[in-house]
């Protein structure tokens, strides 16, 4: 792939497209098994104290841990990294809403006493897309741990991450080398062997005989295909049927005229199509094509599509027919998830931008906190990652549907988002506020995709 061959348009479509695909990953959550479809996803609007995240207690306070345990820690701080792509230049900003949502958090924390006493300090890098590599380098000689980090080609720095022995907290994770590492543990896991298809199920439950046409449209890049490759293994187990020779690729650049794409899956018989890849926009002008066809199948995508700037550009209605997957709580519904709210507020407060990025590192930064409280003065990245270990169900108080991170699974609960017009409704399932759960729906995966990652009988993959 030569992204500079079309030119500077061309290239930032091209960056965008990566970057907002792959950065989402795959927000995958779980419920309690054995709860209903009907009966679950819920978080109280109530806290118990103003320091307290939704309904979990704070894990930030006054405290007197002592001793300098390890590189970052001293008796009066901990320093933790934290980063994006924001300085790629292709795209200025790119996913800046992560560190906007870290820099809150950590002043969130400190304002109440740090963890334990000890402030928390966070120091910034910026991979830029393709300054990973050099960006761990750094990291392995100044922090303790890293915390919400997001880069979307994370598995460049694996081999120096995994050497130096930093360990990671992760908004998310793109690559199977870095989402099955050792010394990483992730609040909503997206593994290469299990998948979330809580989506999948509901949609098939709605639209039954559709599903059993189905086609696939990607990118021609890795992440989008391994999405993709997942997803058919996964949706297949929930009853859905991927028509032979009704998978086509785009330009993850861009391309000239979707028309001729649109066609094919029109005349292949699609009814529905999983498309992977950016709303903006190529999957805008990918919806655009199929109007100009009078084609209107529908549409399922992952969560990288909500976006305001999506929704604001539907004022034809051409995304009308697009079913978005969701494991956090929508923004739309922070009257209802006290956590979801809280987020928001912390982040405005602090001059940042909203994003279900910014909530993923707000979960990643809780999660991290909560197994350093533990620690206590004896605070080493062995200690926290222990600690986590034993974290089987996390929801960072109400941010998203229950997650397992210790054993590094995705949960088995989901809603459904459609737009209409320029507003994402709940669709599914149907009581608002609520997510879909059923210990079905968490599937284990298996052939190419996994077999690409070389996972060990602990389902850690190398990091080369």
């Amino acid at each position: 792939m030569h992204p500079d061959r079309s030119g500077p348009r061309r290239t930032k479509a091209w960056t965008m497209a990566v970057a907002t695909m792959v950065t989402i990953a795959l927000v995958a959550a779980a419920c309690g098994g054995g709860r209903s479809d009907s009966e679950s996803g819920t978080s109280s609007t109530k806290a118990s104290s103003s320091t307290d995240f939704g309904t979990m207690p704070s894990p930030c306070g006054k405290g007197d841990a002592k001793g300098s345990t390890q590189q970052g820690v001293t008796d009066t701080s901990v320093t933790i990294g934290y980063g994006d792509d924001a300085g790629y230049s292709a795209s200025p900003g790119l996913n800046k809403e992560i560190s906007d949502a870290i820099k809150a958090m950590i002043k969130w924390c400190n304002d109440q006493g740090g963890i334990n006493g000890r402030q928390v300090v966070g120091k910034y890098y910026d991979a830029a897309i393709l300054n990973h590599a050099n960006q761990m380098t750094e990291a392995c000689t100044q922090v303790f741990m890293l915390v919400g980090s997001g880069f979307a080609l994370d598995g460049a720095g694996e081999p120096t991450r995994v050497g130096c022995k930093l360990a990671a907290v992760p908004t998310y994770t793109v690559s199977p080398n870095f989402a099955n590492a050792q010394l990483m543990i992730q609040p909503t896991p997206n593994p290469v062997d299990y998948y979330d298809a809580a989506n999948a199920f509901l949609i098939a439950q709605k639209f039954p005989e559709a599903v059993k046409k189905t086609g696939i449209f990607e990118g021609n890049f890795a992440a989008t295909i391994d999405s993709a490759d997942k997803a058919k293994i996964a949706y297949t187990q929930a009853g859905w049927t991927f028509l032979d020779s009704c998978r086509f690729q785009y330009n993850i650049a861009g391309e000239a005229n979707y028309l001729p794409f649109l066609q094919r899956l029109k005349d292949c018989g699609a009814e529905v199509v999983y498309f992977s890849g950016s709303p903006a926009p190529i999957f805008q002008n990918v919806l655009d094509a199929a109007k100009q066809l009078n084609w209107n199948p529908i549409w399922v995508t992952e969560a990288n599509a909500y976006t305001d700037q999506f929704a604001k550009w539907n004022t034809s209605g051409n995304a009308n027919n697009v079913y978005t997957r969701m494991t956090y709580y929508p923004f739309e519904q922070a009257d209802k998830h006290a956590a979801t709210a809280k987020y928001m507020e912390l982040v405005k407060a602090n001059g940042g931008a909203i994003s279900l990025l910014g909530a993923q590192a707000t979960a990643a930064f809780l999660l991290w906190a909560m197994g350093a409280k533990e620690c206590g003065s004896t605070l080493t990245s062995t200690c926290v990652l222990e600690k986590l270990s034993k974290v089987t169900s996390y929801d960072a108080g109400g941010l998203q549907s229950p997650t397992n991170p210790g054993e590094n699974k995705p949960g088995d609960c989901a809603m459904v988002l459609k737009l209409n017009g320029t507003t994402f409704e709940q669709v599914l399932p149907t009581t608002i506020g609520t997510q879909a759960c059923d210990p079905k729906y968490l599937v284990k995966l298996s052939g190419a995709v996994v077999d690409r990652a070389k996972l060990n009988a602990n389902r850690i993959s190398s990091p080369s």
